[in-house]
């Protein structure tokens, strides 16, 4: 089995976590191992059915793609091979592997490698077996059958995002039987727990309590907790510092008035649904209108290319969308966005949001962007001074939505009246882009959102 392709631009993959041991049957396309890249983490299933004979790549070990992580016999073909060890070995670093710096998963030195074997030979594994002698080749066979108790849901470890994952959702992690290797807990252990909860009777005396225990949120199970930096969380750390430390960045802030916006998705969000299938949020209106302004002001939808000198001035709007998932921020790319109508856009970004949601994201989906769109107001942020990506020279951000008294002006007098206002907020490299540039785009995407001439889209 070999590191297969993850995309056009990735070039290697960092293992994280075996799924399966030495000696474990899989099936074909059972999920086997997960990888980390600069732009994804997936799971790498098994492209044969068989038993997992050798892992050639060990955890937190980096190869590159081609590069062979594993053999996979026929079943049963491990049944002639050592034991394993209940504690795993520190393994040397293979051809085409690295191991990646600060992973602590090496702690011992290396001369203390040889000492082990001497406690390999097969009545470690035979101890919790039957006494009779004729049986010993059975505990060979049930040694990995007697792992999974063994392992109680409060000692076995449990990665950040899992822990993550269960707070958000209230799950006490000392409750879950975890399904992964030796009883570990894993994300799909800890989402499966969270809908038996949902699915549980309420007791009769919970209304009479819920009132006061609404008012404090849950403590994080992370209070008081050093982990390990996730790979993801590096990435985005080196992509943002990166980009900060490259360009030059500031913002401008326009308010908008998207009472017409708000208005006419409450007129066809149902007719919508019945008859795209998705839902319709406000977020394809505001990808739309970025889109169609991006055309008449190419200096927006750019790029500064400086080891040559030169810069690139696209003909197609590739529109990343921030997404927040579970193991951080994520970007998929609308691709050919400014081509695609109210329903296209709309149906597009469910798609790469469940994907990112469900960790189906590929590399090549989040790829590509020649401008970000950033939706923090859907978390209740006012406005967000948002980071360009690097590569880039600006990125909008949309604030929340939110009803204010405006003064507003009709038939040649004034009013007051209550509208549903918005914040957008532009940053741009300053190197390429200046303020005017900047303040024309906004009021340009202003217009269009104010205008909100959709309902020929929208079947109004």
């Amino acid at each position: 089995m070999v590191l297969p392709a993850l995309g056009e631009s990735v070039t290697e993959g960092t293992v994280t976590r075996w799924l399966k041991a030495e000696g474990d049957t899989v099936a074909v396309d059972e999920p086997l191992l997960e990888v980390s890249t600069d732009k994804v983490d997936t799971e790498i299933p098994s492209p044969v059915a068989g038993t997992l004979v050798k892992i050639l790549v060990g955890e937190d070990e980096t190869a590159e793609v081609g590069a062979q992580l594993a053999l996979i016999g026929a079943a049963g073909a491990a049944a002639a091979a050592p034991a394993r060890l209940p504690l795993r070995l520190p393994r040397p670093l293979r051809p085409g592997a690295r191991r990646r710096s600060g992973s602590g998963r090496c702690p011992g030195p290396a001369p203390a490698a040889p000492a082990a074997p001497a406690a390999a030979p097969a009545p470690v594994a035979a101890a919790p077996a039957a006494p009779a002698p004729v049986a010993a080749p059975a505990p060979v066979a049930a040694a990995p059958a007697a792992a999974a108790p063994a392992a109680d849901a409060g000692d076995a470890y449990v990665t950040p995002l899992v822990r993550k994952l269960a707070a958000e959702h209230g799950v006490a992690l000392s409750a879950v039987a975890g399904t992964g290797v030796g009883g570990r807990i894993r994300k799909q252990d800890v989402i499966a727990a969270a809908e038996a909860a949902k699915a549980a009777p309420a007791p009769a005396a919970a209304p009479a309590a819920a009132a006061p225990a609404k008012a404090a949120a849950a403590p994080s199970e992370l209070r008081g907790q050093t982990v390990k930096m996730t790979r993801m969380r590096k990435v985005i750390g080196d992509n943002m510092l990166k980009a900060l430390h490259e360009q030059a960045q500031l913002t401008s802030v326009v308010e908008v008035d998207v009472t017409k916006i708000m208005s006419l998705r409450a007129k066809a969000k149902d007719s919508f649904l019945a008859r795209e299938g998705v839902k319709l949020s406000p977020m394809p209106f505001f990808v739309k209108a970025a889109a169609q302004a991006l055309k008449a002001h190419a200096v927006i939808n750019a790029r500064i290319n400086e080891a040559e000198g030169t810069i690139t001035y696209f003909d197609t709007e590739n529109i990343g969308i921030a997404v927040d998932s579970e193991k951080g921020l994520m970007t998929p790319v609308i691709k050919g966005a400014g081509d695609l109508n109210i329903a296209g856009i709309s149906k597009k970004t469910a798609e790469l949001a469940s994907k990112v949601r469900g960790n189906k994201i590929t590399p090549d989906e989040l790829s590509g962007a020649t401008f970000t769109i950033s939706n923090t107001g859907s978390r209740g942020a006012l406005f967000d001074t948002v980071i360009v990506p690097p590569n880039q020279v600006a990125i909008l951000g949309i604030g929340a939505t939110v009803k204010r008294p405006v003064v507003i002006e009709a038939d040649g007098g004034t009013a007051i009246g209550i509208r549903d206002m918005t914040y957008l907020s532009l940053s741009y490299d300053h190197r390429l882009v200046d303020g005017a540039d900047a303040a024309r785009y906004l009021v340009a995407v202003k217009e269009i959102l104010e205008a909100g001439e959709f309902e020929v889209e929208l079947g109004l």
